[in-house]
């Protein structure tokens, strides 16, 4: 009788690294050249990318800031980097608001500096979510820490759609 080595099984995923990989997807694109989960597939040479942070990256200041029935793209991205910033703040420091809600729609118009600030905020509000998502995949898992990063998702990925209708009529 051998002693034949059996054959390893893959280290079973954590379920916030599912929730993440949408999240991922939704404000980074997805990886050239690879399947998607919902986005438009990006193509191997990295054209196609329709995340968050691209569909922002394509658009000046004065586009950013162009009223489309009745908002801008500016203030929807206002408003997505201050919801992913509340979640950390609610999860991680058990802040519970108040919250400015209306204001989070701020600046509804910017110039070059400011939209390259909005553009930086996003970005660093999202690195700071999956940071501290990262925090808790040592922890039981809960339906807090699951549901309010799978409703935080579904938040952003419905402002990203938003945003890319606005575009449309942008472009």
């Amino acid at each position: 009788m051998t002693d034949a080595a059996a054959p390893s099984l893959p280290s079973p995923q954590h379920p916030l690294d599912g929730i993440l990989d949408i999240l991922r997807e939704t404000v980074e694109g997805g990886q050239p050249g690879k399947p998607t989960a919902f986005l438009d597939s990006t193509a191997a040479d990295g054209s196609g990318n329709h995340g968050l942070l691209a569909t922002l990256e394509a658009l000046s200041a004065e586009q950013a800031s162009r009223e489309v029935l009745g908002t801008t793209v500016a203030a929807h991205t206002a408003h997505t980097a201050f919801h992913m910033e509340v979640i950390v703040r609610w999860e991680r420091d058990g802040d519970r608001g108040p919250f400015d809600w209306q204001g989070s729609f701020q600046p509804r118009a910017v110039d070059e500096a400011g939209w390259a600030e909005q553009r930086r905020r996003v970005r660093a509000a999202y690195d700071a979510l999956v940071a501290f998502t990262h925090t808790q995949q040592d922890q039981p898992v809960t339906g807090d820490a699951t549901g309010g990063l799978a409703g935080g998702v579904a938040h952003v990925a419905y402002h990203l759609g938003a945003i890319r209708q606005l575009v449309k009529a942008l472009l």
